[in-house]
């Protein structure tokens, strides 16, 4: 089966790419990459067709991930319809999508906070490394890096994505 994932921030250009890379990078070390499509928006337009913020950038390099390629974009109505499931990164961008998708052609449309998936991790918002002059961008790589492990354990195993690993609170 083909899926296909948005993962979204407020800009795109700091925490959403930095997840797409993560998981595009675990899908590919899986064999899963052929299987699961992965994209990258923001809910703003501030940094339209603008490359990853600088620090982001440099911090992602430190870890193996290019994201030299990537050009913010804005969510759009079509997401919500095209996208199987829906991540955001913060609890602040996860209440703006619901209400964008109760107003889309699809009000069913599955979205969830993307740390739902991460098993180390328990804070619900992926800080933004943007916003704290970046001192916490080893943190917030480790986050996504621990939330796309989780889920991508869920995708391999054929669970429901929307379930959390076993042992958490549902």
């Amino acid at each position: 089966m083909n899926r296909r994932i948005l993962i979204v921030c407020r800009n795109n250009i700091c925490r959403s790419p930095a997840a797409e890379a993560v998981l595009r990078r675990r899908l590919e070390r899986h064999g899963l990459d052929r299987r699961i499509e992965v994209d990258s928006a923001g809910t703003h337009a501030y940094h339209l067709g603008e490359g990853v913020e600088t620090r982001t950038a440099r911090a992602a390099l430190t870890r193996g991930y290019c994201l030299a390629a990537h050009r913010a974009r804005r969510i759009a109505w079509q997401d919500f319809e095209y996208f199987d499931l829906i991540l955001a990164i913060d609890r602040g961008v996860l209440e703006e999508l619901q209400r964008m998708a109760a107003l889309s052609n699809r009000p069913d449309a599955r979205v969830e906070l993307l740390t739902h998936h991460a098993t180390q991790h328990r804070d619900d918002d992926v800080p933004d490394p943007y916003l704290s002059l970046g001192a916490s961008f080893d943190a917030v790589f480790d986050m996504l890096e621990d939330a796309a492990a989780g889920l991508l354990t869920a995708l391999a195993a054929g669970r429901p994505v929307d379930t959390p690993p076993a042992g958490e609170p549902a």
